[in-house]
C-alpha cells in the first residue's frame, strides 16, 4: 500500500509538508499547485513552491516529494514543465481537480473536466515533451457538475500517458461536502489501465479502510483529515505493518505546534505567516481536539510572534504536566 499527502493549495506548503512527513507515514506528498499562464517560470518560483527540489525532490524526513502544475495551455505547460525538470524537478503531476472559482474561471482545475479531449491533449503533449524517466501523472475529481464525463476524463489521462491517477470523489460543484463517492473511484479504478490512488473523507483509520475496500485502491491520498490529525498517517502505518496502533496525545501534538511555529518562523521571520499559518491550522484542529480550541483561544487576538512563542512555550509545559 502507498499513503500521499494531498497538495492542499494555502494550507500543505513546503512547511506543512515538513511537519507531517518528519511526524511520518507518508510514502509521497505533492506540492501546491504552479499556475501555468503565459509565463516560463523562473527558478526562484519553482523553488518557491517546492524548495524540495533543492534536497532531491524530498523533504527534510526524505519523503519523495512531486511537484503540481494547473493550467489549460499544453504548449505551455509543456514548456515550463521541462523548466521544472531542468531545476531538478524529478516528477510532475498535473492538477485537472482544483474546484477554486478562480481557478476555474481562467480555465483550470476542475473546469477541464468538462473537456476530455483537452485533458488529453495537455497530458499528451506533456508525455511527449517530457524526459522518458521522469514520472508524469493526474488528479480529478469526479466531474464539473456530475459524473456523466468522469470515465471518459480518466481515460483521457491514462491514454495521453499518465502512469498514475489521482481521484478526489466529488465533483467540483459538491466542493468538500460529504459524502465522497468512493464507489465512483472503484469505477474508475476497474475502466483505466494505470494505478489509481483514492482520495476523499480520510478522517479516521476507519475511514481509510472503508475506502479501501469500496474503493479497491491499494493506494490512498490524506487531505484534511491529515492536518486535523497530525499522526492520521502514522496509525495508518503502523495498522499496515500489524503493529499495535498508538494514537497520540495532545502534549506529543503541543511539541508539533511549537515546532510548526518555529519551521514558519524561519521562513517568514518579519511578516504575519507564522501567526497566520498557526491561526489556520489550530482552527482546523479544534473539531477534533478541545485542546486546539483552547489554544486557538489564548493566540486568537496575538499579533505578534514572541507573544505567540511565550503562549506555545507555556502551553506545552502545561501539557506535558498533564
Amino acid at each position: 500500500m502507498r499513503l500521499l499527502l494531498a497538495p492542499m493549495q494555502g494550507l500543505c506548503d513546503d512547511v506543512m509538508r515538513d511537519l507531517l512527513t518528519r511526524i511520518g507515514g507518508y510514502d509521497e506528498c505533492v506540492s501546491e499547485f504552479v499556475r501555468i499562464t503565459h509565463t516560463v517560470h523562473s527558478r526562484a518560483t519553482w523553488l518557491k513552491y517546492m524548495p524540495e527540489i533543492v534536497n532531491g525532490n524530498r523533504t527534510f524526513a526524505g519523503t519523495p516529494c512531486t511537484v503540481q502544475l494547473l493550467g489549460s495551455d499544453a504548449g505551455r505547460m509543456a514548456v515550463n514543465a521541462l523548466e521544472a525538470v531542468r531545476f531538478g524537478a524529478g516528477k510532475i503531476d498535473l492538477n485537472f481537480g482544483c474546484p477554486a472559482p478562480t481557478v476555474n474561471k481562467h480555465k483550470g482545475g476542475a473546469v477541464l473536466l468538462k473537456e476530455p479531449e483537452l485533458i488529453h491533449q495537455i497530458v499528451k503533449t506533456l508525455r511527449i515533451r517530457l524526459p522518458e524517466y521522469i514520472p508524469l501523472t493526474g488528479k480529478m475529481r469526479l466531474g464539473f457538475e456530475n459524473t456523466d464525463l468522469a470515465l471518459a476524463c480518466a481515460a483521457a489521462i491514462a491514454e495521453g500517458g499518465a502512469s498514475g491517477l489521482t481521484v478526489h470523489a466529488r465533483t467540483k460543484v459538491e466542493g468538500y461536502e460529504p459524502p465522497a463517492h468512493w464507489d465512483w473511484v472503484r469505477k474508475i479504478r476497474d475502466a483505466v489501465p494505470i494505478p489509481v490512488t483514492a482520495n476523499g473523507d480520510v478522517f479516521t483509520l476507519e475511514d481509510y479502510l472503508a475506502i479501501k475496500e469500496v474503493s479497491g485502491c491499494n493506494s490512498v491520498m490524506l487531505g484534511r483529515g491529515a492536518v486535523i490529525r497530525p499522526d492520521l498517517a502514522r496509525q495508518i502505518k503502523q495498522y499496515e505493518r500489524g503493529e499495535e496502533v498508538k494514537e497520540t496525545d495532545f502534549a506529543e501534538i503541543a511539541g508539533w505546534i511549537n515546532l510548526f511555529f518555529d519551521l514558519c518562523a524561519a521562513k517568514e521571520a518579519h511578516n504575519k505567516y507564522p501567526v497566520a499559518r498557526l491561526k489556520q491550522w489550530l482552527g482546523m484542529m479544534k473539531k477534533e481536539f478541545p485542546q486546539a480550541q483552547e489554544l486557538f483561544e489564548r493566540v486568537r487576538t496575538a499579533k505578534e510572534a514572541d507573544e505567540v512563542k511565550k503562549v506555545l512555550q507555556a502551553f506545552e509545559k502545561e501539557q506535558e504536566k498533564n
